[in-house]
């Protein structure tokens, strides 16, 4: 008998699932797809701002038959604990990830790391510890930025003419603790509007938003504050590994001008892949793309080795 399909956007079970604790105490979800091979090689799955695991889904079904591919919840989102207060930095995602690499990679064994949004935040601030970049044989960093975020957010149409008062109002959107209730038409359209392409089918609207809804209001306000004030300038100088960078012309919260940012100080960019129509969510509205790239990182096709 054939098993049921999957929903859409709904990743496969796991073939491993274990918690990590960081060096605060705060224990991290990580599911482990793909062979349990130490000759195949791994990929490690961060996702973004009010993300968790599922955001990844389509990426981890286009890539479990041939590689490893580990994911984890941010601290505060998905399975993961919710932090205490003072729990939430820029230092504490790079100290997950080192804690993350610990807990699935045997001694000598590098990753190839995939960051979205505050996943590629998380990257670069991991780039500041030897011991993730000793492990780390390649990354991409997608839809993602380094500081600047609210002053060249576009989420509020204000940039050109009033570009102090879109910073400030970019901050308290980020910063918001108002709850968010179930996805509904409203918030599905908002979100769609803030994170989408406008060619994003409704489907995919509505997971995304489902995906948004699941995570609570204090992580969410308490890491806003966080990227509010993000700058990780020394940190993206640091990745001294071959990195692929992609972005979407429609992303409104991180826009292409941080792509192409980014890969100005990167040591070792080794493209900048730019996704016409495609909005902020490039693992969801293009897993093909995504796992392209994390393909051509992992055989090293990506012209740096």
């Amino acid at each position: 008998m054939r098993p049921p399909p999957r929903m859409p956007f709904v990743p496969p079970a796991p073939g491993q699932q274990l918690m990590v604790t960081a060096p605060d105490g705060v224990r991290l979800n990580v599911e482990i797809h793909g062979p349990d091979d130490p000759g195949v090689p791994t990929v490690v799955l961060i996702h973004g701002w009010t993300c968790s695991i599922p955001f990844w889904a389509p990426v981890i079904e286009a890539l479990a038959g041939e590689l490893r591919v580990v994911g984890y919840d941010q601290r505060g989102h998905g399975a993961s604990d919710i932090p205490a207060a003072g729990q939430y930095s820029s230092e504490v995602l790079g100290q997950d990830l080192e804690a993350v690499l610990d807990g699935v990679l045997a001694g000598g064994q590098q990753a190839v790391l995939a960051g979205h949004s505050m996943g590629g935040m998380t990257v670069m601030a991991g780039a500041l510890r030897e011991s993730v970049i000793s492990r780390t044989s390649g990354v991409l960093l997608a839809s993602t930025g380094y500081a600047r975020l609210n002053a060249e957010a576009l989420v509020v149409p204000l940039t050109r003419r009033a570009p102090r008062l879109s910073a400030a109002l970019h901050g308290l959107l980020l910063a918001s603790p108002a709850p968010m209730g179930s996805p509904n038409p409203v918030s599905r359209a908002m979100l769609r509007y803030m994170t989408l392409g406008p060619g994003a089918s409704k489907d995919l609207a509505a997971r995304n938003a489902a995906i948004i809804h699941a995570c609570g209001r204090r992580p969410r306000s308490a890491w806003g504050r966080v990227l509010a004030r993000l700058d990780l300038t020394e940190a993206v100088s640091r990745l001294d590994v071959p990195t692929q960078v992609l972005v979407g012309s429609a992303d409104r919260l991180t826009p292409p001008v941080h792509a192409h940012r980014i890969a100005g100080r990167l040591p070792r960019c080794v493209g900048v892949t730019e996704l016409p129509g495609v909005g902020h969510m490039t693992p969801l509205e293009t897993p093909h793309v995504v796992a392209g790239l994390i393909r051509e990182l992992t055989t090293g096709r990506d012209g740096a080795r």
